[in-house]
């Protein structure tokens, strides 16, 4: 089994667009989106739902009224102002607390619970290009690199369960721990970028991240009709890394079209961004070895 991840050093570089246009050329695939902080590439693939589950991570602390007698010492201790006064007792802001657990331990009378804290949930459906699976996450709620890692155990799971060769993971921007997470077992990331200064900083950070992870990178340059000069200089910095740039991509307003219709690029007809994407799947595939047997792994 294989595993390409599309990253980019951040958001808004077209990296959903190409997820999906990828999830069409390459056929029988597990797709997965990563990108749990503003998860969309359902939008585009419309699942139909098969499973729901709720995502619980770290726990968070609850009074229960009924035995609080107004003490206050919780909010005493509390370092992060999360416990708040309320009808001669005291309540928890969920926004606020950290799950230290320092309430729970010194309250006298027992009377702070600490369950499991829900941060979202999660999905799996299935679509016209096969299984996805996806989630969303509570405004607010962190740990999602772990939320990262359950949805990437899934689909491989899926994977292996339907005799599917691969696992393609549109992964979350940046350079966080989401993308650490994402990045974790991965064959190939695919790094999207744009001719910009600030593009061509964040791929220098994506590519180095990649080095230091051991995972091998290839690049796609979007809009690399945008400024020449800046995409020059991301070529250069890519072959100072040995990194290939397996697509140049123009501006093309397909891509917005095909976003508006709900669709792939791939999937509108007479699209000549759709024969460039061919020709970079082509190589993504070379690239990851598909079809080849994967290693052994104790």
């Amino acid at each position: 089994m294989r595993e390409i991840v599309v990253v980019s050093g951040k958001g808004g570089t077209g990296k959903t667009s190409l997820t999906a246009a990828f999830a069409d050329l390459a056929g029988r695939a597990v797709v997965c989106d990563l990108d749990v902080d503003a998860a969309d590439l359902h939008l585009v693939l419309t699942p139909a739902l098969e499973r729901r589950e709720d995502f619980f991570s770290g726990h968070e602390a609850v009074i229960d009224p009924a035995r609080c007698t107004g003490c206050g010492i919780c909010a005493t201790l509390c370092r992060f102002g999360a416990v708040l006064p309320e009808g001669g007792g005291y309540r928890i802001d969920p926004t606020r607390c950290e799950g230290c657990k320092v309430c729970v331990s010194l309250c006298p009378e027992a009377a702070v619970n600490f369950p499991e804290r829900r941060c979202g949930e999660w999905f799996t459906g299935q679509t016209r290009f096969g299984t996805l699976v996806h989630a969303r996450l509570t405004p607010g709620a962190e740990n999602s690199g772990r939320l990262v890692t359950l949805l990437k155990k899934e689909a491989r799971a899926i994977a292996l369960a339907d005799g599917l060769e691969l696992v393609l993971c549109d992964g979350s921007p940046g350079i966080g721990c989401p993308v650490i997470s994402s990045l974790a077992g991965a064959n190939l990331a695919v790094a999207v970028t744009e001719p910009t200064p600030s593009g061509r900083h964040d791929l220098e950070r994506l590519l180095e991240l990649c080095a230091r992870l051991r995972t091998r990178a290839c690049c796609v340059l979007n809009k690399c009709d945008l400024n020449a000069a800046e995409a020059r200089a991301i070529e250069e910095l890519c072959a100072a890394r040995d990194v290939e740039v397996v697509a140049r991509l123009p501006h093309d307003d397909i891509v917005f079209e095909a976003m508006l219709r709900g669709r792939a690029v791939t999937e509108l007809p007479g699209a000549p961004m759709a024969t460039l994407l061919k020709q970079a799947w082509n190589r993504l595939a070379a690239l990851s070895e598909l079809g080849r047997p994967a290693p052994w792994r104790p």
